[in-house]
């Protein structure tokens, strides 16, 4: 049921909610008009409450416009990152914790003709399949647990990369280093998975002033620091005391900390790792069963609990992509074009972000899926009344349009 708050809701408010959090956003981005500030608020409303395939011929059906315009306006370019930023300040705090998190992510895609098609590695699949990539740029609040989409970035094909000389790490740092500038003004940590635990990767970043915070192997080559007095003999120093053994760790090298203790044991220490050529804050989790498990940051400063929670936090961006691929139609776009398609991913997941500030300020108790339900059952009413031809009386029907409304509101 609705709280007490929203005894008085009009009808249509959860569909104003929304449509006013997307014009606030709009704010913060610049050179665009009026007309297309309207065509991008009615086109996340739509991806919002879809009950079916977003798609230009649904959008056609229950938006504003005609099928003509909404491909029109795929084809146009926008600044997603700042509106994307405008949204994370509401859902935010500003002392909070904050990283940059980078996840690519499979989307199923038929045909031989579209944009950047290939095989890519789809992790439901565990396998190589024909279809699309995106690589995700999001902004995680490490103390909020949650995560803000900020740009989704088509990969492209395997065998175009092969042309150009260029590989997929490569091709990924410099998605990362074209938004350089906004990405440093929210964070200097970046987290991604132990894919991109390289030194290409990780060296790169490091060169224009980020830290890479990711997993190692658990069977990675690592080595003890050498603490010990200089000898002053000739020849170089020694740099290193041994391989690291992650079974059997040298507590006198290592120190015990104390973090998540029901899990397991943690250890750290700086340590060199020999597949990104440098020295690391490494933490080494050995949980009650099963192997050791290696999370690190490039920044040897870190302290050992913000390695372990910035790592497991990256998991959040995950769950932008289920919530888009569920209800907002990251998976359905028709379109074959690198513009149209950019648009259309882009917006599905824009469209989760404006769905959160919605939820976090009106509905607290409300899930992705309860406010789709909402805003569907507030839009057919809308609609209803609308082709009826006549202006409702809204002290009859509040009781008919808050049953109506409330279907969503039980499931909470």
């Amino acid at each position: 049921m609705f709280s007490s708050k929203h005894k008085n809701t009009s009808f249509f408010s959860p569909l104003n909610q929304f449509s006013n959090v997307c014009q606030w956003a709009l704010k913060a981005v610049s050179g665009i008009n009026k007309a297309f500030k309207n065509f991008l608020t009615d086109t996340l409303l739509m991806f919002a409450l879809l009950p079916r395939k977003v798609n230009f011929t649904q959008l056609e059906i229950y938006g504003k416009y005609c099928e003509k315009t909404y491909r029109s306006g795929f084809s146009k370019g926008f600044e997603w990152v700042d509106f994307n930023l405008g949204l994370g300040s509401r859902l935010f705090k500003a002392g909070d914790r904050k990283a940059i998190a980078i996840d690519p992510s499979y989307i199923s895609k038929s045909g031989k003709h579209t944009h950047g098609i290939g095989r890519f590695w789809s992790g439901c699949a565990q396998q190589v399949k024909h279809g699309l990539e995106i690589l995700g740029i999001g902004l995680i609040d490490i103390d909020r647990k949650d995560c803000v989409s900020l740009k989704a970035v088509q990969t492209p094909s395997p065998k175009s990369l092969a042309e150009c000389g260029v590989s997929m790490v490569k091709w990924y740092l410099t998605c990362i280093l074209n938004l350089r500038d906004k990405l440093m003004q929210q964070s200097r940590y970046v987290v991604a998975d132990a894919y991109f635990s390289v030194s290409e990767f990780a060296n790169g970043l490091e060169e224009h002033g980020f830290h890479l915070v990711s997993r190692f192997r658990s069977d990675a080559d690592m080595m003890y620091l050498y603490t010990g007095e200089r000898t002053g003999k000739r020849g170089r120093p020694k740099d290193y005391d041994g391989k690291i053994d992650f079974k059997n760790l040298d507590m006198e090298k290592v120190k015990k900390v104390d973090i998540f203790p029901d899990e397991g044991d943690f250890y750290t220490t700086i340590a060199y790792s020999k597949s990104l050529k440098r020295k690391v804050r490494l933490v080494v989790f050995q949980p009650r069963e099963g192997k050791p498990i290696l999370y690190f940051s490039t920044d040897t400063n870190m302290s050992a609990r913000n390695v372990v929670e910035y790592y497991r936090t990256r998991f959040q961006i995950e769950f932008c992509y289920r919530d888009s691929k569920q209800y907002t139609g990251l998976c359905d776009c028709q379109a074959r074009d690198f513009d149209k398609l950019d648009f259309a991913f882009n917006a599905s997941l824009t469209a989760v972000n404006v769905a959160k500030v919605v939820i976090n300020q009106e509905y607290p108790t409300f899930s992705i899926a309860n406010l789709k339900s909402l805003l569907y059952n507030s839009y057919l009413t809308k609609r209803f009344f609308a082709m009826s031809g006549f202006r409702p009386n809204k002290s009859l029907n509040a009781k008919i349009f808050k049953e109506l409304s409330d279907i969503a509101a039980r499931a909470a």
